[in-house]
């Protein structure tokens, strides 16, 4: 800063030097830098006053020799020259002098060709103003130049660093000037980004390794949950050959044992929820698709209706692109989440439109408000009105998900239950 002043003024001072040497030679006063009309004149009037007058005398210039009486002796005026005497002649300040003969004043001479003293105090005025005009204005732009390279440019600079680094880009760096008075801010910025850069990837890191442990645990849980329900179901069957024999099967332990069972099956959805959850966050939720019969479709729902609360309509037939396991799991999901909330029969019906298998699963339940049938497909969202029911929020979620991997979609709404419908592309 301190050195573009000391260029500034080096600057302005030559300006100045150039102005006065401009404006010295503009100005010119006949009677102080007319040394040459001063001796033009004392040479008229020497000849005037010898009577040696003639016309090789000052050829070119003009002048008036008056008597002193005004009278005019010899005009050498082109034109049409108005009277002049000496009075006028000193109003209008021509260089003038007298004529002396014998010791006494016989009359004067006065050069009529030379500029008016007050015009050429005019056009200096004029032209210094002009000048210093100039000189102000490139000052003003030199400064304004500075300021807006030093000041206003690093100044927008910031802040669109500040805008991206809100709207998370950490890889642009800031562009760092050590001669603008924000050098060393812009320096702590581009630090801080660095910073910040550094702690978002720590982060993704330790998010990462969370979700790897949090699906490695629930692939290992699922063994033991199978096993229960391997289990379960067997001692079930078993006890329902023998209830009322000599093994002394009663019905309550025949109930106890089923009851195992649809716990250890909540148990197995919530932890496969879960793994699929985590594996769409690790990028690695896969699906693979093939084309298979609507009878299959037939077969996923009554696989998980243990309860037979599900009325369905006849499928259409044709052939439909699907994941089996995957639609399985968002079949099981809806089933899942009507058992728990509503309990009721739960209808099932089925049609052919635009190239998609359009599947209707409703119940007679509470369903939810109208605000939350756009919110109850989001991750971990869970209805206001069901808060005291078991449950992660991450079923309907994972049916979504899987439903667009598919290529379908899955939408929700209040029909005198909840009713969810599944778009299952044709192949």
């Amino acid at each position: 800063m301190k050195r573009y002043y000391t260029y500034l003024l080096i600057v302005l001072l030559v300006l100045a030097a150039g102005l006065a040497a401009v404006l010295a030679v503009i100005y010119k006063d006949p009677r102080s830098s007319g040394s040459t009309d001063v001796l033009l004149l004392n040479e008229i009037a020497h000849r005037a006053a010898d009577g040696t007058m003639s016309d090789d005398v000052a050829p070119g210039r003009q002048f008036v020799i008056l008597d002193v009486n005004s009278k005019v002796l010899t005009d050498r005026r082109t034109g049409s020259p108005e009277m002049l005497t000496l009075e006028t002649a000193v109003e209008r300040r021509m260089p003038y002098t007298y004529i002396i003969k014998n010791k006494q004043i016989a009359g004067c001479v006065i050069l009529t060709d030379c500029d008016d003293p007050i015009d050429d105090q005019r056009r200096m005025i004029v032209i210094g103003y002009c000048l210093g005009a100039v000189l102000i204005l490139g000052a003003s732009v030199m400064i304004g130049g500075y300021i807006r390279r030093t000041v206003i440019i690093p100044f927008d600079d910031m802040r669109r660093f500040a805008s991206d680094v809100a709207a998370g880009d950490l890889d642009t760096p800031l562009a760092m000037d050590r001669e603008n008075m924000f050098g060393a801010f812009s320096e702590s910025f581009d630090i801080m980004r660095e910073e910040l850069r550094a702690s978002r990837a720590r982060e993704l890191a330790l998010q990462k390794k969370e979700r790897e442990m949090v699906a490695s645990l629930s692939h290992d849980l699922k063994t033991p949950i199978t096993g229960i329900k391997l289990t379960s179901e067997l001692m079930t069957a078993v006890f329902s050959q023998h209830e009322g024999t000599e093994l002394a099967v009663t019905p309550d332990m025949t109930r106890k044992m089923e009851n195992i069972y649809r716990r250890a099956e909540e148990i197995n959805i919530l932890v496969t929820d879960l793994f699929s959850s985590t594996l769409e966050d690790l990028g690695e939720f896969k699906v693979n698709c093939t084309d298979e019969r609507t009878d299959v479709i037939a077969q996923i729902v009554s696989k998980h209706d243990p309860q037979g609360l599900v009325r369905m309509s006849e499928l259409p037939e044709a052939l439909v692109h699907i994941d089996q396991l995957r639609l399985s799991q968002v079949i099981g999901n809806i089933i899942s989440n009507s058992y728990k909330y509503a309990g009721t029969p739960i209808d099932i019906g089925s049609r052919l439109d635009d190239g998609f298998l359009e599947m209707t699963i409703a119940d007679s339940g509470p369903g939810v408000s109208e605000e939350e049938t756009e919110l109850i497909t989001n991750k971990f969202y869970r209805g206001k009105e069901h808060g005291d029911k078991e449950g992660s929020g991450l079923g309907l979620y994972i049916a979504k998900i899987l439903m667009e991997k598919m290529g379908g979609e899955i939408s929700v709404k209040n029909a005198g239950g909840l009713c969810v419908t599944l778009l299952i592309p044709l192949s």
